[in-house]
């Protein structure tokens, strides 16, 4: 008489061993039993959980050095917040050496994705639901909420600084990562500033920007993406440089193209852009002159049409509907040093819309969180010592963290009692 094996019921599967049906039930597995056995147990390999965490390894090696050479936000961008990235075999020689070429490894998302689905497929079909199980059940789930509290901060979070000089207020926040050229028109009202902004991804060369809010149309010679200055008369900069520039600041200095700043590097933290512009009267198509636009420069006047307008490339403004007004900022020493012992400021918050107006104290440690932002005592001009520089952060998942740390310290605990327990039971006389 023939018989047929049957797939193997919840019971039988147990945490040291999974196997799938043999002989001719095998050919029998449908719907979701075939996807168990065939889909998710390759997917659960404990030896594919390994090379994963190899690979994140390498990838985390391989991002350290590349930071020699390029910046910390283009290594978390190239490296961690990307599916595949190319690492150059320079990283791994002396600079003195030239080695091209590079090779494909995967980036932080896809060893992140990988993982998580390592981890579902795992408790699929290796893991049984049970209490006995509970500790190890909430340990990784921390893990898959840490992992999603990556993701939510790598798509969502901003960050930025707001500079308040004392006696002062300011409503925007200010981002050094991106910069943009502004055109501000305070001549037909000068109690208020009509502002129009080119972001930096329409800052390409040979691009023409035209816009009926523009008073001019602006035609982008040349964009880098970090520079310095040289003074046009000293004979390297005359010797390394052609001025392109006709009109404004750009008769004093030119700019110079520089390498990204590295991470490691200790003199200068974020790139620095300039360009040069041509801008043309509208309608006309008359030069209007040449001008260098950098952010180590203030405004320029541009005159057109009778008006005379301010234009300048700064760092990219956020503006905020409230403002801080910095009443006093304090550094102290400890007594006899130099040594920050700390250094905090108050603020007055003014906010019409939510009828806010008090007094609030931010200090090293102990941030100002409004509005879904949080505000840090980051930093303060080292000059004078009356201006402050707080970093403003806004992060719909900053909770994740704390909450994975949480479950993961419960999980472990749980489990380390309950293992206990186990383990006196089966000592006992």
């Amino acid at each position: 008489m023939a018989t047929t094996a049957s797939a193997p019921t919840n019971d039988s599967v147990t945490d040291a061993s999974v196997s799938a049906p043999t002989g001719s039930a095998k050919r029998q597995l449908h719907g979701w039993e075939w996807v168990k056995w065939r889909v998710l147990k390759p997917l659960a390999s404990l030896q594919l959980t390994v090379v994963l965490f190899a690979l994140s390894t390498a990838l985390v090696f391989f991002g350290t050095l590349a930071q020699v050479d390029t910046g910390i936000w283009t290594v978390v961008n190239d490296y961690f917040r990307s599916a595949v990235v190319l690492v150059p075999l320079q990283i791994f020689f002396p600079r003195t050496i030239s080695v091209p070429g590079a090779f494909p490894f995967p980036g932080g998302w896809l060893l992140g994705g990988l993982l998580l689905v390592n981890l579902f497929a795992a408790h699929t079909v290796r893991f049984k639901l049970s209490w006995k199980r509970a500790g190890i059940i909430m340990t990784h789930l921390g893990l898959i909420v840490l992992m999603l509290g990556e993701l939510v901060t790598g798509l969502f979070a901003i960050e930025g600084t707001m500079t308040i000089e004392q006696g002062q207020s300011s409503n925007f926040v200010q981002h050094d990562r991106y910069a943009e050229l502004v055109v501000i028109d305070n001549f037909t009202d000068p109690k208020v500033e009509d502002v129009v902004a080119i972001p930096q991804s329409r800052l390409r060369p040979n691009t023409t920007i035209s816009d009926p809010q523009l008073p001019f149309t602006v035609e982008v010679i040349q964009y880098m993406s970090n520079s310095v200055l040289l003074d046009v008369n000293k004979s390297k900069a005359k010797a390394g440089s052609r001025n392109l520039a006709d009109r404004g600041k750009g008769l004093q200095a030119v700019a110079v193209p520089k390498a990204e700043v590295p991470g490691a590097s200790q003199e200068q933290m974020v790139d620095v852009p300039s360009c040069y512009v041509r801008l043309r009267e509208p309608g006309t198509d008359r030069v209007l002159g040449t001008w260098l636009m950098s952010v180590w420069l203030d405004n320029q006047p541009v005159e057109v049409g009778g008006k005379t307008y301010q234009v300048a490339l700064r760092w990219k403004r956020t503006y905020r509907p409230f403002e801080m007004h910095l009443i006093e900022f304090r550094f102290d020493r400890y007594e006899g040093t130099e040594i920050p012992k700390n250094y905090s400021s108050r603020i007055r918050l003014v906010d019409p819309e939510r009828n806010v107006d008090r007094e609030v104290l931010i200090r090293m440690n102990e941030p100002l969180r409004y509005r879904g932002e949080t505000f840090f005592q980051s930093s303060f001009d080292k000059r004078t010592e009356k201006t402050t520089i707080l970093q403003v952060v806004r992060n719909p998942g900053w909770t994740l963290p704390y909450i994975s740390c949480a479950m993961v310290t419960l999980g472990l605990m749980v489990h380390f009692c309950m293992s206990l327990a186990t383990f006196l039971r089966r000592t006992k006389p």
